[in-house]
């Protein structure tokens, strides 16, 4: 594989085009009015807004994050309001994150805010070529060691 300039290289373009939807994302969130909302507790709200009260282990495994990021994106997460802690009844050892009041009236805008930036930025990519991109994408997870994609 050549790259001599960046705009050749793959890593260079996934990385740009993340930063650029995260950037917008934040910046619609902060104008929706849920500036708590960051782009990096999507994967976590997405998992409690399915099924709140998840064990804090299989909540990391359902929103793809690695164990050793999941405590201090709770803590964030817990500091702006959005979830909170508590004891696992039938497991000294655990915690289990539930959503507070916040994180639960978050969930129409955020998932509006999310579905409105997808559209923006897909809306001229044809439906096949955003398939193949996911199914490239899932097999560079899959190289990285990342089975559970």
């Amino acid at each position: 594989m050549n790259f001599k300039l960046p705009p050749d290289c793959p890593y260079y373009l996934i990385s740009r085009a993340t930063l650029a939807v995260t950037s917008h994302l934040k910046k619609e969130f902060s104008h929706k009015g849920i500036g708590t909302i960051k782009p990096a507790y999507l994967g976590v709200l997405l998992a409690l807004w399915n099924e709140d009260g998840i064990k804090a282990n299989e909540l990391g495994k359902r929103a793809g994050l690695e164990p050793s990021s999941m405590t201090g994106l709770i803590d964030r997460m817990e500091r702006d309001g959005l979830v909170k802690r508590r004891p696992d009844p039938n497991d000294r050892r655990a915690n289990r994150i539930h959503l507070t009041q916040e994180g639960v009236d978050a969930e129409a805008s955020a998932t509006e805010v999310v579905a409105n930036t997808i559209e923006k930025t897909f809306n001229t990519i044809d439906e096949k070529d955003i398939e193949t991109t996911k199914n490239v994408l899932r097999t560079v997870l899959l190289n990285c060691g990342k089975e559970d994609v």
